[in-house]
């Protein structure tokens, strides 16, 4: 090997180091900016607002209200059936043609029957859908049969439906609490099996109040 070859093998190692640094350099420069497509940028939480923080209180306290009611085996049926008996308001459809031999019965049942289908049409369509909350998570087994919903929380049907059924079916009544007393136990009942927040049931009862009052001037009882 002549001294020229040695030097040149000598030489080559460093030749190597600088290429590997030259290209580290090249990839550093073209490497994708973390910030620019999201990587490395920290994920913040929504800030919670004053409402949605009134909210939750008022929902934590109706949880633990009823928390003293859950496991009471008369409490547990009492609300489990009013629950089921308010799906797809077969309680208010019930009622509403219980004893309707009259013309006036007839018509009255038939406005009851209209205004529910319009109020399922509404809530569970149009305005569910403007919404997407998650139902309360239950944490113990439903002691009793229960259908598990598939669409927002937010209103509560149930709640919407018995206002609506309970306001024109007491309307020119004399004993008017019987409806009322059923709306109640319908309505909260979904706060009871851990269906709906209590803020459902309580917007969703407004809904139902606005569609009744609706119905009482379009559709007036003669």
């Amino acid at each position: 090997m002549t001294p020229d070859e040695a030097d040149r093998r000598e030489e080559a190692p460093d030749a190597e180091a600088a290429s590997e640094d030259l290209n580290e350099e090249v990839f550093d420069d073209v490497a994708p900016d973390e910030e620019m497509f999201g990587y490395g940028t920290p994920i913040e939480e929504p800030i919670p607002t004053e409402e949605s923080a009134a909210v939750e209180a008022f929902d934590e306290a109706a949880e633990q209200l009823f928390d003293r009611l859950r496991g009471n085996p008369v409490a547990d049926r009492v609300f489990y059936t009013a629950s089921e008996l308010g799906n797809f308001s077969i309680l208010w459809h019930a009622l509403a043609w219980a004893g309707a031999n009259s013309k006036r019965g007839r018509r009255r049942a038939l406005r009851v029957s209209v205004a529910l289908a319009v109020e399922s049409a509404l809530v569970n369509g149009p305005i569910k859908s403007a919404f997407n909350r998650s139902r309360p998570l239950a944490e113990h087994d439903h002691p009793h049969r229960l259908r598990q919903p598939l669409t927002s929380s937010f209103p509560s049907g149930h709640a919407s439906a018995a206002v609506v059924a309970a306001a024109l079916l007491s309307e020119s009544r004399h004993r008017r609490w019987p409806f009322w007393t059923a709306a109640w136990l319908v309505a909260a009942s979904r706060v009871h099996v851990r269906i709906h927040h209590a803020s459902d049931v309580v917007v969703g009862a407004m809904v139902g109040a606005v569609i009744a009052r609706l119905f009482k001037k379009i559709w007036p009882l003669r």
